[in-house]
């Protein structure tokens, strides 16, 4: 531990990290860590799909043309392939182009404006309208509740999931209509909510009437190991506890199959799902079809979709063993952090010591890496104790990944050799 080190080992410490981060910046890297995209190396396990249909073969099963307009709620063949992602039927799932986010951008834009199902107005003529948001989390969710002037309210995110007294505690208040969540590897930290959990978010008491559960399962086949995680169906508890219209579950083919060109899906109650439909037939005259067909002669059915993902996992479990080991190497016993050990998902999160994140990311920055910045995984950007890192090891080459690691770990062990340095000088 860096606080219990004798001054003179301390010192030497601080001179040899000080050397090793000056080498480092002299090499003139450019290495981008900042966001979970697919490499270019997991796309090209999709490269076929760039030849379907093919042959004319253009038409569903059902004898419809998918090159021509209608068919909102997307093919069965392609809603099919979604059930056990969403946990419902293809009847009750409703597809949409490349962006999971897009719907539920769509989702909340429609409740502003003409409220949901069993509310009592659209929620813009609420005096006011609140989120919560667990901890550290998704900064595109959060853009989404600023943008509509959604207020957030964080909630500490532990191993089970988010905490539940605090949660029930919350919802309480009527002005809180809707609750974030990323339930199986969750965004970054990489926990998947306890069965107890998802229970207890489907029975409890809520304010609102028309309080929605944003459940978006984006990485429900994302396994990073070789005893996959599995999260408890929500629609399932939701129905169970007498609140069938209280989840909206979305998904996405995003990093399954290409990130720009694939599919998202959302999953709710029959009731929400007429609803939805309602709006979108103004927004849409259908969705792009031929893509859909594209993906079901790609992937073809759940086991397709399983084997397909073994693929990804033999590309990213070796990044994701890169950075662990390095953090363990460098980082172990000193204190300086703590980070999370997924078990699937596209992010590691790492603890630094509080008030280090931002001076991590700017040390990072001027030695040629990009990280996320710090706060990020906090609503409107702003982290309480500038404590918390999303690492996201997906893109870079396992190369550049090992070395981006070694810096990330130098950077940390900088940061925090600063910290306790101020601290013994009574800073």
């Amino acid at each position: 531990m860096l606080t219990t080190l004798p001054e003179a080992e301390f010192s030497a410490l601080e001179q040899r990290t000080a050397a090793e981060y000056a080498a480092f910046r002299a090499r003139g890297l450019k290495l981008d860590m900042t966001r979970g995209k697919p490499s270019p190396e997991q796309l090209d396990l999709a490269e076929g799909m760039l030849a379907l249909p093919g042959n004319r073969d253009h038409f569903a099963e059902s004898g419809e043309d998918a090159r021509n307009y209608g068919g909102l709620q997307g093919l069965p063949e392609a809603r099919a392939l979604f059930t056990g992602m969403l946990g419902a039927p293809a009847g009750r799932i409703v597809l949409g182009n490349n962006s999971s986010l897009a719907l539920m951008h769509d989702c909340i834009a429609w409740a502003m404006l003409r409220g949901v199902p069993g509310g009592e107005r659209p929620w813009s003529k609420e005096k006011d309208v609140a989120f919560l948001c667990p901890v550290p989390g998704y900064d595109r969710h959060f853009a989404i509740c600023e943008a509509f002037g959604i207020r957030m309210i964080p909630v500490a995110l532990g191993p089970a999931g988010p905490d539940m007294a605090q949660v029930e505690s919350l919802v309480a208040d009527p002005a809180v209509k809707g609750m974030w969540c990323v339930p199986q590897y969750s965004n970054p930290s990489g926990e998947t909510y306890s069965d107890e959990t998802v229970r207890a978010l489907a029975v409890m008491k809520t304010g609102s009437p028309d309080f929605r559960l944003f459940w978006d399962n984006a990485y429900s086949v994302h396994d990073l190991g070789e005893t996959p995680q599995r999260v408890a169906n929500i629609l399932d508890a939701c129905e169970a506890a007498g609140h069938p219209d209280r989840a909206f579950v979305f998904a996405s083919t995003s990093k399954i199959t290409l990130a720009g060109a694939g599919l998202a899906a959302l999953a709710s109650s029959q009731a929400n799902i007429g609803w939805f439909m309602k709006a979108a037939q103004i927004r849409t005259i259908g969705p792009d079809k031929l893509n859909q067909l594209r993906h079901v002669r790609f992937l073809k059915d759940a086991a397709g979709i399983a084997a397909h993902m073994a693929k990804h996992r033999a590309l990213l479990a070796p990044k994701f063993a890169a950075v662990l080991d390095t953090l363990e190497r460098r980082l172990g016993g000193t204190g300086a952090a703590r980070w999370t050990k997924p078990e699937g998902g596209y992010f590691i999160s790492v603890d630094v010591p509080d008030g280090t994140a931002s001076r991590v990311v700017a040390l990072a920055r001027e030695a040629g890496l990009a990280l996320t910045p710090a706060g990020a995984t906090w609503p409107h950007g702003r982290d309480p104790h500038d404590r918390n890192l999303r690492l996201a090891p997906s893109y870079p080459s396992l190369a550049d990944v090992r070395t981006a690691a070694e810096g990330i770990a130098l950077c940390i062990l900088t940061a925090a050799i600063e910290a306790e340095r101020a601290r013994r000088a009574g800073g």
